[in-house]
């Protein structure tokens, strides 16, 4: 791994945010067209269709509608609205060398991979499983903001995609930890050197905040 793959993959929130579905089987899509399934998973699922039998289009497509990562990582639902900084910066646990194995960075550097790159946009986390979260995101800001990633701790982004008719990515472990998410809705965007996390409290159907 050189140098610029290594800083960049360190910054977890541009690169670790694996895409729920990406463009790799035509199943017949009417009107615009979105992300279906991340191209890894579709290869998992067609080896696994060749060692049993052929699968239908419908099949396939009932796969992907169920489809989610091992790791993915539920939150639950904010208790208050809280906001905190994370500092991203990395101490690396080996040496970092170059294409001829010679080290270029050695084990205990200290970096904020946010020197190097610009976390542009953010992300918002929620849980795709809670209508109200749901319908709560489809009345912010960020619903019709397409730089803002959207994560689901929990629930279908197969559903979600239809439905919202924007890309839907998957909560893993890996980000979760990184960025210590604790609740959700949850958003993650660039604050100087750190990333900003902000929790919203988002209260059942029928219950309201006192104003």
């Amino acid at each position: 791994m050189n140098c610029n793959s290594f800083l960049l993959s360190t910054v977890i929130v541009v690169l670790a945010v694996t895409p729920a579905f990406g463009m790799t089987k035509n199943l017949g899509v009417a009107g615009e067209t979105y992300p279906v399934v991340e191209p890894d998973v579709v290869a998992e699922l067609k080896e696994q269709a060749a060692k049993t039998k052929k699968v239908s289009d419908d099949e396939f497509r009932e796969q992907i509608k169920s489809y989610q990562p091992e790791d993915l990582h539920h939150l639950p639902r904010a208790t208050m609205d809280r906001t905190f900084l994370v500092d991203m910066t990395y101490t690396l646990d080996r040496d970092l060398l170059d294409g001829d194995g010679k080290v270029i960075y050695p084990r205990g550097f200290t970096f904020n991979p946010l020197d190097y790159v610009s976390f542009s946009g953010g992300m918002l986390v929620i849980d795709g499983d809670d209508p109200t979260q749901v319908k709560w995101f489809t009345k912010t800001p960020y619903a019709n903001n397409h730089r803002i990633r959207l994560l689901l701790s929990g629930g279908y982004a197969y559903k979600l995609i239809e439905e919202l008719k924007r890309s839907v990515f998957y909560l893993t472990d890996e980000i979760a930890d990184r960025l210590q998410l604790a609740a959700v809705p949850s958003l993650v965007i660039q604050q100087d050197k750190k990333l900003l996390v902000r929790e919203f409290l988002v209260p059942e159907e029928g219950h309201h905040e006192n104003k």
